[in-house]
């Protein structure tokens, strides 16, 4: 009987790591970055933080040679879902 016990204690402990999991991948952020909207150079982040710098959130993607490429200034764009998490694919 304590074998059986524990095994379903393993099994409800082991379930509650990957709903855990779950509900960290599901809330969150991607990656963000400053840049530059016309020219898509990477800024510092102060230029994303000051009411007049000149820079925007990129989100996603990577930065490449000072440039940034392959996400979106849109953040609804590239919003991640995890596992079991609804979202919406690009197209």
């Amino acid at each position: 009987m304590a074998t059986r016990r524990l095994r379903s204690s393993t099994v409800v402990l082991g379930g509650m790591g990957v709903l855990a999991a779950m509900v960290t991948s599901c809330g969150s952020e991607p990656d963000k970055r400053c840049a530059d909207r016309l020219t898509q150079d990477r800024l510092p982040s102060y230029e994303c933080k000051r009411s007049d710098g000149k820079g925007s959130y990129y989100y996603g993607g990577s930065s490449k040679n000072g440039k940034v490429e392959g996400g979106s200034f849109d953040k609804a764009a590239v919003e991640r879902g995890g596992f079991g998490c609804s979202g919406s694919g690009g197209g």
